[in-house]
């Protein structure tokens, strides 16, 4: 199998509990549970491979009930799945209290197992063949930092582009060591000040802040406000167009990484990549699940006549 994309990172449980009224902190709030295969690797991975990319996943899992649907997750998606087992122990987990409107109320991250996917594993045979194979690497702030690190340095040292997602601006500041080898970022507002160090008083000044950081390329995305992305060449912007009703704000930021990797990896343009993450991101958001199991080509290209020009700064 042609392996275009190496996806290594977050795959676990996502468990959701809705509101179905205003949120009383403190009471018993009438609301329903869902479940399902989330992650950011994991949920990037799905959507890319929906756009017709060859994807293999190298995750960590547990030898539980959880670890098999991810694994049934992954198949059904038309992922390679590759993961590292670990039968003695749990799958990591991710549990989200959701206001009516899709928001977020608080989330429990229960995700030890990830600290055992430690840099040694790296090494492994068959992690360095699926590394040889791979045109490109994606990753999450899901795993240890020397993990992050030296898969950077590694991808760095043998020509490779490498992806990431920050996930959370408690967990981005993995990265710290990895930033000058990365070579897009992809976060939201809160997780580039996590990196930054500070907000500008516009968003444009996210690139001078972050590039000060060691990073070459990044995107900061800010809600319903302006979606600001840099490379070595330039800085471009878009203004996403409000959109009418949000089921749930998981897996928007997955969705934004993997339609805009999507478009880079066929050559689009800084500005056209940002359309195109800006599209796939309006798709999940507009969705009650993580990732829209009906994303395809031709759903994003539709999507993308609803989406405005992004303009470039320099």
């Amino acid at each position: 199998m042609t392996v275009e994309i190496l996806a290594i990172g977050g795959a676990h449980i996502d468990r959701r509990g809705r509101i179905f009224t205003d949120t009383k902190p403190g009471a018993s709030n009438p609301g329903q549970w869902f479940e399902e295969a989330g992650g950011g690797v994991f949920n990037a991975a799905c959507n890319l491979s929906r756009l017709g990319r060859q994807i293999r996943l190298i995750a960590p899992r547990g030898g539980d009930a959880a670890g098999h649907t991810v694994a049934e997750a992954a198949e059904r998606a038309g992922l390679d799945d590759h993961p590292v087992m670990f039968l003695d122990r749990a799958t990591p987990s991710y549990t989200a209290i959701l206001e009516r409107d899709g928001n977020l109320v608080i989330a429990l991250a229960d995700m030890a197992l990830y600290d055992a996917f430690t840099a040694r594993r790296l090494r492994t045979r068959s992690m360095r063949d699926s590394l040889a194979e791979a045109k490109h690497v994606l990753t999450d702030a899901n795993l240890p930092a020397e993990t992050l690190a030296t898969l950077a340095s590694n991808c760095h040292a043998s020509g490779r582009d490498i992806s990431a997602i920050a996930i959370s601006p408690a967990k981005v500041v993995k990265f710290e060591r990895a930033l000058p080898h990365l070579t897009h970022l992809f976060m939201n507002s809160a997780e580039a000040e996590a990196i930054a160090g500070s907000r500008p008083s516009d968003p444009t000044g996210w690139p001078g802040l972050l590039r000060a950081k060691g990073l070459r390329g990044a995107s900061v995305t800010s809600g319903s406000g302006p979606t600001i992305a840099f490379d070595v060449d330039g800085v471009a912007v878009i203004e996403p167009v409000p959109l009418d009703k949000i089921a749930d704000v998981t897996g928007a930021g997955d969705a934004f990484a993997s339609g805009f990797l999507d478009a880079r990896l066929s050559g689009a343009s800084l500005a056209e990549a940002l359309r195109h993450g800006t599209a796939s991101a309006a798709i999940t958001l507009a969705s009650p699940h993580a990732t829209d199991e009906n994303l395809s080509e031709e759903r994003l290209k539709r999507q993308l006549a609803l989406v405005p020009p992004a303009r470039f700064l320099s």
